[in-house]
Protein backbone atom coordinates (compact mmCIF):
# COMPACT_ATOMS: atom_id res chain seq x y z
CA UNK A 1 0.00 0.00 0.00
CA UNK A 2 2.76 2.78 1.20
CA UNK A 3 4.37 1.99 -2.48
CA UNK A 4 1.01 2.76 -4.70
CA UNK A 5 0.57 6.20 -2.52
CA UNK A 6 4.09 7.10 -3.61
CA UNK A 7 3.71 5.86 -6.79
CA UNK A 8 0.37 8.19 -7.07
CA UNK A 9 2.18 10.88 -5.26
CA UNK A 10 5.18 10.82 -7.78
CA UNK A 11 2.66 10.32 -10.47
CA UNK A 12 1.02 13.84 -9.58
CA UNK A 13 3.82 15.79 -9.22
CA UNK A 14 5.04 14.69 -12.53
CA UNK A 15 1.83 15.85 -14.32
CA UNK A 16 2.19 18.88 -12.25
CA UNK A 17 5.63 19.83 -13.20
CA UNK A 18 4.79 18.99 -16.98
CA UNK A 19 1.53 21.20 -16.76
CA UNK A 20 3.76 23.69 -15.15
CA UNK A 21 6.27 23.50 -17.89
CA UNK A 22 3.71 23.89 -20.88
CA UNK A 23 2.43 27.03 -19.12
CA UNK A 24 6.20 28.19 -19.03
CA UNK A 25 6.81 27.14 -22.45
CA UNK A 26 3.51 27.98 -24.32
CA UNK A 27 1.84 30.76 -22.00
CA UNK A 28 1.90 33.39 -25.04
CA UNK A 29 0.39 31.24 -27.14
CA UNK A 30 -2.29 29.81 -24.85
CA UNK A 31 -3.37 33.78 -24.03
CA UNK A 32 -3.45 34.29 -27.65
CA UNK A 33 -6.15 31.71 -28.53
CA UNK A 34 -8.60 32.56 -26.00
CA UNK A 35 -7.99 36.37 -27.06
CA UNK A 36 -8.77 35.50 -30.34
CA UNK A 37 -11.47 33.38 -29.67
CA UNK A 38 -13.17 36.13 -27.45
CA UNK A 39 -12.45 38.90 -30.41
CA UNK A 40 -14.54 36.63 -32.68
CA UNK A 41 -17.00 36.31 -30.52
CA UNK A 42 -17.35 40.08 -29.96
CA UNK A 43 -16.57 40.43 -33.61
CA UNK A 44 -19.22 38.20 -34.81
CA UNK A 45 -22.62 38.17 -32.23
CA UNK A 46 -24.85 39.83 -33.15
CA UNK A 47 -25.70 43.23 -30.64
CA UNK A 48 -28.48 41.75 -28.52
CA UNK A 49 -26.48 38.71 -27.81
CA UNK A 50 -23.42 40.73 -27.60
CA UNK A 51 -21.79 40.87 -24.22
CA UNK A 52 -19.86 44.20 -25.16
CA UNK A 53 -24.06 46.03 -25.58
CA UNK A 54 -22.92 46.61 -21.63
CA UNK A 55 -20.61 49.69 -23.30
CA UNK A 56 -23.70 51.43 -24.98
CA UNK A 57 -26.32 50.35 -22.11
CA UNK A 58 -23.82 52.03 -19.53
CA UNK A 59 -23.16 54.99 -21.64
CA UNK A 60 -26.75 55.48 -22.12
CA UNK A 61 -27.91 54.68 -19.02
CA UNK A 62 -25.00 55.50 -16.54
CA UNK A 63 -23.14 53.35 -14.30
CA UNK A 64 -24.88 54.82 -11.09
CA UNK A 65 -28.32 55.10 -12.96
CA UNK A 66 -28.09 51.63 -13.90
CA UNK A 67 -26.95 50.72 -10.02
CA UNK A 68 -29.76 52.65 -8.57
CA UNK A 69 -32.46 51.28 -10.76
CA UNK A 70 -31.07 47.82 -10.12
CA UNK A 71 -31.43 48.93 -6.02
CA UNK A 72 -35.38 50.28 -6.89
CA UNK A 73 -36.24 46.86 -8.78
CA UNK A 74 -34.47 44.79 -6.45
CA UNK A 75 -36.50 46.28 -3.08
CA UNK A 76 -39.24 48.43 -4.14
CA UNK A 77 -38.70 50.95 -1.69
CA UNK A 78 -37.05 54.80 -1.32
CA UNK A 79 -33.48 54.47 -1.67
CA UNK A 80 -31.31 56.92 0.93
CA UNK A 81 -28.17 57.10 -1.06
CA UNK A 82 -25.15 58.72 1.36
CA UNK A 83 -22.38 61.16 0.34
CA UNK A 84 -25.05 63.43 -1.72
CA UNK A 85 -25.54 63.89 -5.41
CA UNK A 86 -23.39 63.28 -8.01
CA UNK A 87 -24.72 65.86 -10.89
CA UNK A 88 -22.04 68.22 -12.27
CA UNK A 89 -23.41 71.72 -10.73
CA UNK A 90 -21.82 75.02 -11.45
CA UNK A 91 -19.44 75.89 -8.78
CA UNK A 92 -16.66 77.74 -7.53
CA UNK A 93 -13.92 76.35 -10.04
CA UNK A 94 -14.25 78.58 -12.59
CA UNK A 95 -14.03 81.31 -10.74
CA UNK A 96 -9.93 82.69 -9.73
CA UNK A 97 -8.32 85.09 -7.60
CA UNK A 98 -6.31 88.45 -8.23
CA UNK A 99 -3.08 88.26 -7.17
CA UNK A 100 -0.88 91.21 -6.43
CA UNK A 101 2.29 91.75 -8.18
CA UNK A 102 2.72 95.25 -9.35
CA UNK A 103 0.98 98.02 -6.61
CA UNK A 104 -0.58 96.42 -4.32
CA UNK A 105 2.52 94.17 -3.50
CA UNK A 106 2.34 90.47 -2.05
CA UNK A 107 2.51 90.11 1.93
CA UNK A 108 5.38 88.75 3.19
CA UNK A 109 5.17 85.34 4.68
CA UNK A 110 6.49 86.37 7.39
CA UNK A 111 3.76 88.73 8.64
CA UNK A 112 0.80 87.02 10.44
CA UNK A 113 -3.15 86.70 8.66
CA UNK A 114 -5.67 87.90 10.58
CA UNK A 115 -8.64 85.12 10.03
CA UNK A 116 -10.56 85.25 13.12
CA UNK A 117 -13.92 85.32 12.55
CA UNK A 118 -17.04 86.49 14.71
CA UNK A 119 -20.40 84.60 14.08
CA UNK A 120 -23.76 86.39 15.39
CA UNK A 121 -21.86 90.16 16.17
CA UNK A 122 -25.48 91.61 17.46
CA UNK A 123 -25.80 88.52 19.85
CA UNK A 124 -25.33 89.23 23.40
CA UNK A 125 -22.86 86.38 23.44
CA UNK A 126 -21.61 85.92 20.18
CA UNK A 127 -19.33 83.21 19.29
CA UNK A 128 -15.49 84.14 18.17
CA UNK A 129 -13.47 81.24 16.00
CA UNK A 130 -9.94 81.15 15.19
CA UNK A 131 -10.47 79.66 11.83
CA UNK A 132 -13.49 80.61 9.38
CA UNK A 133 -13.66 77.02 9.05
CA UNK A 134 -16.34 74.55 11.18
CA UNK A 135 -17.44 71.15 11.12
CA UNK A 136 -20.80 70.78 10.00
CA UNK A 137 -23.83 68.32 11.65
CA UNK A 138 -23.07 64.84 11.03
CA UNK A 139 -25.04 63.65 14.14
CA UNK A 140 -24.18 60.67 16.55
CA UNK A 141 -26.14 57.54 15.83
CA UNK A 142 -28.40 59.07 13.11
CA UNK A 143 -24.47 59.40 11.09
CA UNK A 144 -21.28 59.06 12.77
CA UNK A 145 -20.12 57.12 15.18
CA UNK A 146 -19.01 57.83 18.74
CA UNK A 147 -14.96 57.69 17.88
CA UNK A 148 -15.57 59.85 15.11
CA UNK A 149 -17.84 62.16 16.78
CA UNK A 150 -14.96 62.15 19.73
CA UNK A 151 -12.02 62.69 17.39
CA UNK A 152 -14.10 66.17 15.51
CA UNK A 153 -14.72 67.36 18.40
CA UNK A 154 -10.73 66.99 20.16
CA UNK A 155 -10.35 68.44 16.28
CA UNK A 156 -12.26 71.43 16.54
CA UNK A 157 -10.97 72.59 20.30
CA UNK A 158 -7.07 72.30 18.91
CA UNK A 159 -7.70 74.37 16.28
CA UNK A 160 -10.37 76.87 18.19
CA UNK A 161 -13.08 76.33 15.53
CA UNK A 162 -16.64 74.87 16.22
CA UNK A 163 -18.36 71.75 15.55
CA UNK A 164 -21.97 70.97 15.13
CA UNK A 165 -24.25 68.57 16.93
CA UNK A 166 -25.87 67.31 14.10
CA UNK A 167 -29.71 65.93 14.74
CA UNK A 168 -27.96 63.18 16.39
CA UNK A 169 -27.53 62.12 20.15
CA UNK A 170 -25.45 64.64 22.12
CA UNK A 171 -22.50 62.90 23.74
CA UNK A 172 -21.90 63.80 27.26
CA UNK A 173 -18.08 62.86 26.57
CA UNK A 174 -18.02 64.85 23.28
CA UNK A 175 -19.15 67.88 25.13
CA UNK A 176 -16.10 67.48 27.74
CA UNK A 177 -13.88 67.26 24.40
CA UNK A 178 -15.36 69.95 22.75
CA UNK A 179 -14.44 73.78 22.64
CA UNK A 180 -16.94 75.62 21.23
CA UNK A 181 -20.23 73.62 20.45
CA UNK A 182 -22.94 74.25 18.05
CA UNK A 183 -26.15 72.67 19.22
CA UNK A 184 -28.41 71.69 15.98
CA UNK A 185 -31.97 72.10 17.53
CA UNK A 186 -33.67 69.91 15.36
CA UNK A 187 -37.51 68.33 14.93
CA UNK A 188 -36.51 65.36 17.30
CA UNK A 189 -37.77 64.50 20.74
CA UNK A 190 -33.31 63.93 21.72
CA UNK A 191 -31.04 66.54 22.40
CA UNK A 192 -33.44 69.32 24.19
CA UNK A 193 -32.03 68.96 27.70
CA UNK A 194 -32.11 72.51 29.21
CA UNK A 195 -28.20 71.83 30.46
CA UNK A 196 -27.14 71.09 26.76
CA UNK A 197 -28.88 73.94 25.40
CA UNK A 198 -27.10 75.83 27.99
CA UNK A 199 -23.86 74.66 27.49
CA UNK A 200 -23.82 75.37 23.71
CA UNK A 201 -22.19 78.47 21.91
CA UNK A 202 -24.58 78.96 19.42
CA UNK A 203 -27.76 76.96 18.22
CA UNK A 204 -29.32 76.36 15.43
CA UNK A 205 -32.60 75.80 14.47
CA UNK A 206 -32.45 72.76 11.76
CA UNK A 207 -35.17 74.08 9.34
CA UNK A 208 -33.44 71.92 6.04
CA UNK A 209 -30.86 70.82 4.64
CA UNK A 210 -29.44 70.96 1.00
CA UNK A 211 -29.44 67.22 0.58
CA UNK A 212 -32.56 66.22 2.00
CA UNK A 213 -34.27 69.64 2.50
CA UNK A 214 -37.32 70.05 5.00
CA UNK A 215 -37.78 66.15 5.22
CA UNK A 216 -38.28 64.01 8.12
CA UNK A 217 -36.86 60.10 8.86
CA UNK A 218 -37.92 57.35 10.73
CA UNK A 219 -35.12 54.98 11.77
CA UNK A 220 -36.06 51.21 13.14
CA UNK A 221 -35.14 50.26 15.94
CA UNK A 222 -33.16 47.57 13.43
CA UNK A 223 -31.19 50.15 12.14
CA UNK A 224 -30.55 52.26 15.34
CA UNK A 225 -29.06 50.02 17.78
CA UNK A 226 -26.56 50.13 20.95
CA UNK A 227 -25.47 53.36 23.11
CA UNK A 228 -27.14 55.77 20.62
CA UNK A 229 -30.60 54.43 21.51
CA UNK A 230 -29.61 54.98 25.28
CA UNK A 231 -28.17 58.68 24.65
CA UNK A 232 -31.50 59.99 22.44
CA UNK A 233 -33.72 58.01 25.38
CA UNK A 234 -35.21 55.86 22.86
CA UNK A 235 -37.20 53.18 24.42
CA UNK A 236 -36.99 49.32 23.68
CA UNK A 237 -38.49 48.92 20.03
CA UNK A 238 -39.05 52.41 20.03
CA UNK A 239 -38.51 53.42 16.66
CA UNK A 240 -35.95 57.51 16.07
CA UNK A 241 -38.22 59.78 14.33
CA UNK A 242 -36.80 62.97 13.08
CA UNK A 243 -40.33 65.10 11.92
CA UNK A 244 -41.10 67.47 8.75
CA UNK A 245 -42.08 69.96 11.66
CA UNK A 246 -41.49 71.84 14.98
CA UNK A 247 -45.36 72.20 15.89
CA UNK A 248 -48.43 71.24 14.83
CA UNK A 249 -50.09 73.48 12.33
CA UNK A 250 -46.60 75.20 12.63
CA UNK A 251 -46.46 79.27 11.68
CA UNK A 252 -43.73 81.93 11.37
CA UNK A 253 -45.14 83.17 14.52
CA UNK A 254 -44.15 80.17 16.25
CA UNK A 255 -40.62 79.56 15.31
CA UNK A 256 -40.33 83.58 15.99
CA UNK A 257 -41.21 82.83 19.72
CA UNK A 258 -38.91 79.71 19.65
CA UNK A 259 -35.95 81.78 18.39
CA UNK A 260 -36.92 84.27 21.70
CA UNK A 261 -37.08 81.37 24.23
CA UNK A 262 -33.80 79.84 23.13
CA UNK A 263 -32.38 83.25 22.94
CA UNK A 264 -33.56 83.84 26.71
CA UNK A 265 -32.32 80.24 27.82
CA UNK A 266 -29.19 80.57 27.07
CA UNK A 267 -28.52 83.81 28.02
CA UNK A 268 -27.69 85.69 24.74
CA UNK A 269 -25.83 83.03 22.09
CA UNK A 270 -26.44 83.55 18.69
CA UNK A 271 -29.51 82.10 17.76
CA UNK A 272 -29.49 81.03 14.13
CA UNK A 273 -31.45 78.80 11.28
CA UNK A 274 -30.31 76.26 8.58
CA UNK A 275 -32.05 76.02 5.32
CA UNK A 276 -31.16 73.74 2.43
CA UNK A 277 -30.60 75.89 -1.35
CA UNK A 278 -34.10 76.71 -2.89
CA UNK A 279 -35.15 78.45 -5.39
CA UNK A 280 -36.40 80.93 -3.24
CA UNK A 281 -33.41 82.17 -1.42
CA UNK A 282 -34.50 85.86 -0.77
CA UNK A 283 -37.97 85.07 -0.14
CA UNK A 284 -37.09 82.49 3.02
CA UNK A 285 -34.08 84.96 3.85
CA UNK A 286 -37.30 87.32 4.88
CA UNK A 287 -38.35 84.76 6.92
CA UNK A 288 -36.00 84.33 8.85
CA UNK A 289 -35.21 87.89 9.26
CA UNK A 290 -38.89 88.30 10.41
CA UNK A 291 -37.99 85.14 13.21
CA UNK A 292 -35.46 87.33 14.46
CA UNK A 293 -32.10 85.33 14.08
CA UNK A 294 -28.67 86.00 14.45
CA UNK A 295 -27.54 83.87 11.40
CA UNK A 296 -28.39 82.04 8.51
CA UNK A 297 -26.88 78.55 7.66
CA UNK A 298 -27.27 77.56 3.69
CA UNK A 299 -26.57 74.57 2.21
CA UNK A 300 -26.35 74.59 -1.54
CA UNK A 301 -27.21 71.79 -3.85
CA UNK A 302 -24.08 69.86 -3.75
CA UNK A 303 -24.13 69.26 0.00
CA UNK A 304 -23.83 65.99 1.30
CA UNK A 305 -25.83 63.85 4.23
CA UNK A 306 -25.83 60.34 5.26
CA UNK A 307 -29.09 59.18 3.75
CA UNK A 308 -31.15 60.84 1.05
CA UNK A 309 -33.83 59.70 -1.39
CA UNK A 310 -31.60 60.39 -4.88
CA UNK A 311 -34.88 62.65 -5.90
CA UNK A 312 -33.79 65.59 -2.98
CA UNK A 313 -30.45 64.93 -3.75
CA UNK A 314 -30.35 65.39 -7.56
CA UNK A 315 -33.34 67.12 -8.86
CA UNK A 316 -34.21 69.81 -6.11
CA UNK A 317 -32.29 72.82 -5.15
CA UNK A 318 -30.01 75.33 -6.57
CA UNK A 319 -25.47 74.83 -6.52
CA UNK A 320 -24.04 76.62 -3.52
CA UNK A 321 -22.44 79.21 -6.04
CA UNK A 322 -25.63 80.56 -6.78
CA UNK A 323 -26.62 80.44 -3.09
CA UNK A 324 -24.48 82.45 -1.60
CA UNK A 325 -24.27 85.38 -4.10
CA UNK A 326 -28.18 85.29 -3.60
CA UNK A 327 -27.80 85.41 0.11
CA UNK A 328 -25.11 88.22 0.54
CA UNK A 329 -27.45 90.28 -1.90
CA UNK A 330 -30.47 89.98 -0.44
CA UNK A 331 -28.47 90.86 2.74
CA UNK A 332 -27.27 93.79 1.65
CA UNK A 333 -30.01 95.06 -0.38
CA UNK A 334 -32.31 94.22 3.13
CA UNK A 335 -29.22 95.96 4.93
CA UNK A 336 -28.77 93.12 7.22
CA UNK A 337 -25.26 91.97 5.94
CA UNK A 338 -23.66 93.48 8.68
CA UNK A 339 -26.38 92.38 11.34
CA UNK A 340 -26.77 88.77 10.43
CA UNK A 341 -23.43 86.12 10.01
CA UNK A 342 -23.72 83.69 6.84
CA UNK A 343 -22.24 80.35 6.62
CA UNK A 344 -22.28 78.73 3.91
CA UNK A 345 -21.95 74.54 3.03
CA UNK A 346 -22.31 72.16 0.14
CA UNK A 347 -19.86 71.05 -2.17
CA UNK A 348 -16.47 72.95 -1.02
CA UNK A 349 -14.08 70.92 -0.70
CA UNK A 350 -10.49 72.25 -0.71
CA UNK A 351 -9.06 75.61 0.43
CA UNK A 352 -9.70 77.47 -2.91
CA UNK A 353 -13.34 76.61 -2.50
CA UNK A 354 -13.46 77.78 1.01
CA UNK A 355 -11.77 81.24 0.29
CA UNK A 356 -13.61 82.00 -2.83
CA UNK A 357 -17.31 81.41 -0.70
CA UNK A 358 -15.72 84.45 1.73
CA UNK A 359 -14.47 86.41 -0.52
CA UNK A 360 -18.17 86.02 -2.01
CA UNK A 361 -19.45 87.14 1.47
CA UNK A 362 -20.17 83.95 3.36
CA UNK A 363 -18.61 84.55 7.19
CA UNK A 364 -17.46 81.05 7.27
CA UNK A 365 -17.59 77.68 5.94
CA UNK A 366 -19.57 73.99 7.61
CA UNK A 367 -16.71 71.30 5.98
CA UNK A 368 -18.65 67.80 5.73
CA UNK A 369 -17.50 65.39 2.84
CA UNK A 370 -13.68 67.31 3.08
CA UNK A 371 -13.46 66.80 7.04
CA UNK A 372 -15.44 63.26 7.11
CA UNK A 373 -12.64 62.09 4.57
CA UNK A 374 -9.73 63.61 6.67
CA UNK A 375 -10.80 62.74 10.02
CA UNK A 376 -10.37 58.25 8.46
CA UNK A 377 -7.48 59.14 6.16
CA UNK A 378 -5.19 56.64 7.64
CA UNK A 379 -7.86 54.48 8.63
CA UNK A 380 -10.31 54.33 5.64
CA UNK A 381 -8.12 51.49 3.88
CA UNK A 382 -9.03 49.13 6.50
CA UNK A 383 -12.50 48.32 4.74
CA UNK A 384 -11.11 47.92 1.31
CA UNK A 385 -11.50 46.20 -1.13
CA UNK A 386 -14.98 44.76 0.20
CA UNK A 387 -16.39 47.41 1.86
CA UNK A 388 -16.43 51.25 1.50
CA UNK A 389 -13.74 53.34 3.28
CA UNK A 390 -16.81 54.64 5.43
CA UNK A 391 -17.49 51.87 7.19
CA UNK A 392 -14.82 52.99 9.73
CA UNK A 393 -16.92 56.17 10.83
CA UNK A 394 -21.21 55.44 10.09
CA UNK A 395 -22.48 54.51 13.35
CA UNK A 396 -23.63 51.58 11.63
CA UNK A 397 -19.95 50.63 9.95
CA UNK A 398 -18.86 46.97 10.35
CA UNK A 399 -15.22 48.42 11.41
CA UNK A 400 -16.25 51.57 13.38
CA UNK A 401 -14.98 49.97 16.62
CA UNK A 402 -11.74 49.74 14.67
CA UNK A 403 -11.43 53.50 14.52
CA UNK A 404 -8.48 55.38 16.86
CA UNK A 405 -9.84 58.59 18.01
CA UNK A 406 -6.46 59.84 18.75
CA UNK A 407 -4.97 58.72 15.31
CA UNK A 408 -8.32 60.76 13.80
CA UNK A 409 -7.59 63.53 16.05
CA UNK A 410 -4.48 64.26 14.64
CA UNK A 411 -5.21 63.99 10.74
CA UNK A 412 -8.80 66.46 11.01
CA UNK A 413 -6.28 68.75 13.20
CA UNK A 414 -4.03 68.86 10.23
CA UNK A 415 -6.32 69.28 7.41
CA UNK A 416 -8.02 72.32 8.93
CA UNK A 417 -4.67 73.89 10.26
CA UNK A 418 -3.22 72.65 6.30
CA UNK A 419 -6.03 74.76 4.85
CA UNK A 420 -6.09 77.79 6.89
CA UNK A 421 -2.47 78.13 5.97
CA UNK A 422 -3.12 77.35 2.51
CA UNK A 423 -5.78 80.32 2.91
CA UNK A 424 -3.28 82.61 4.41
CA UNK A 425 -0.96 81.99 1.57
CA UNK A 426 -3.80 82.82 -0.32
CA UNK A 427 -4.19 86.10 1.71
CA UNK A 428 -1.24 86.94 1.21
CA UNK A 429 -0.68 86.53 -2.49
CA UNK A 430 -3.32 88.92 -2.68
CA UNK A 431 -1.55 92.09 -0.54
CA UNK A 432 -3.71 91.21 2.04
CA UNK A 433 -3.41 90.93 6.45
CA UNK A 434 -6.98 90.45 7.37
CA UNK A 435 -9.46 88.22 6.14
CA UNK A 436 -11.73 91.23 6.74
CA UNK A 437 -9.62 92.46 3.84
CA UNK A 438 -11.06 89.94 1.41
CA UNK A 439 -13.83 90.75 -1.39
CA UNK A 440 -15.91 90.11 -4.15
CA UNK A 441 -12.96 92.52 -5.93
CA UNK A 442 -10.76 90.31 -5.40
CA UNK A 443 -12.02 88.02 -7.96
CA UNK A 444 -12.21 87.38 -11.74
CA UNK A 445 -13.86 84.20 -13.84
CA UNK A 446 -12.76 82.65 -16.95
CA UNK A 447 -16.53 81.71 -17.53
CA UNK A 448 -18.79 84.48 -18.73
CA UNK A 449 -21.88 83.24 -17.41
CA UNK A 450 -20.61 82.71 -14.13
CA UNK A 451 -18.53 86.00 -14.44
CA UNK A 452 -22.07 88.27 -15.05
CA UNK A 453 -24.06 86.03 -12.41
CA UNK A 454 -21.68 86.81 -9.73
CA UNK A 455 -20.91 90.35 -10.98
CA UNK A 456 -17.01 90.29 -11.23
CA UNK A 457 -14.74 90.31 -14.30
CA UNK A 458 -14.79 88.48 -17.02
CA UNK A 459 -11.15 87.48 -17.43
CA UNK A 460 -11.49 88.00 -21.87
CA UNK A 461 -12.38 91.57 -21.38
CA UNK A 462 -9.58 94.17 -20.51
CA UNK A 463 -10.04 95.59 -16.64
CA UNK A 464 -10.92 99.34 -18.51
CA UNK A 465 -13.73 97.72 -20.68
CA UNK A 466 -15.01 96.47 -17.76
CA UNK A 467 -15.58 99.60 -15.58
CA UNK A 468 -16.24 101.52 -18.70
CA UNK A 469 -19.42 99.43 -19.18
CA UNK A 470 -19.86 99.33 -15.86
Amino acid sequence: MPYIVSYLTFGITVTLFILLLFLLISWRWVIKKMVQHAGNIILSDSYQENIMELMPGLRHMGIQNTLENSLRAETGKVLHRPLGSSKKWPHLDAITFVPAQTAPFAVSSEEEVDVEVIIGPKAKKPMKINIPLMISGMGYGVSLSERARLSLAGAAKNTGTAINSGEGGVLSEELQAAGKYILQFSKTEWAKEEETIKRADMIEIKLGQGALFGMGAHISPQDLTGNARKVMGLQQGEMAIIHEHFFEDQTLHDLKELVEQLRKLTGGVPIGAKIGAGGKVEEDIDHLIEMGVDYIAIDGGQAATYSAPPILSDDFGIPTLHAVVRAVNHLEQRKMKQKISLIISGGMLTPGHFLKALALGADAIYLGSSILFAVSHGQSTAPLPFEPPTQVVWYNGKLKDQFKVEEGIKTAEKFLTASTEEMKTALRAMGKRSLKELSKEDLVSYDESIARMVGIPFTFDPWTDKHEKN
